[in-house]
């Protein structure tokens, strides 16, 4: 089984990599972590008055941020027992929902496990939801894992 784990470093992520690493795989199955970025431009900004490295510094930076999600899901997932299960990831360049998508097909995923970021329904509305794009345009299952309420054990 081939695995791909979605991580942004956000607590609903956390929850996702926690799920993977309790749960027992079948023998030899496959595990690719990834962390997509992009770069946010806002709107109105004057290009011209940047910097000339100002593109480059913000493409740094979400790189950065990016392969730290990644770097602490690996950790998390070292407490799996199951030596045989093969771990690998990757930092991608691009919108987080077709990244994702792309990835998990480019690798020949047969799931994607990913945290819910646990939008209410109008801001999801108006914002949409990566995790509900993943599942409506994946070519394989997917497990899309929230975060206990603090009331809930």
């Amino acid at each position: 089984m081939r695995v791909l784990l979605a991580v942004d470093g956000s607590a609903y992520s956390d929850a996702a990599v926690e799920e993977v690493a309790r749960r027992p795989w079948p023998p030899n199955s496959e595990l690719r972590v990834i962390s997509a970025f992009e770069i946010s431009l806002n709107i109105g900004l004057d290009f011209w008055t940047m910097p000339p490295d100002y593109f480059e510094k913000l493409e740094k930076g979400a790189r950065e941020r990016a392969k730290r999600a990644v770097d602490s899901a690996l950790t998390k997932l070292e407490s799996i027992k199951d030596k045989t299960l093969k771990v690998s990831s990757d930092v991608v360049e691009g919108s987080p929902l077709p990244a994702i998508v792309e990835e998990a097909d480019r690798w020949q995923a047969d799931l994607i496990v990913m945290g819910s970021r646990g939008l209410g329904a109008w801001n999801r509305l108006l914002l949409g939801s990566v995790s509900s794009g993943v599942v409506h345009h994946a070519h394989c299952s997917v497990e899309i894992v929230r975060k206990p309420r603090p009331d809930k054990p």
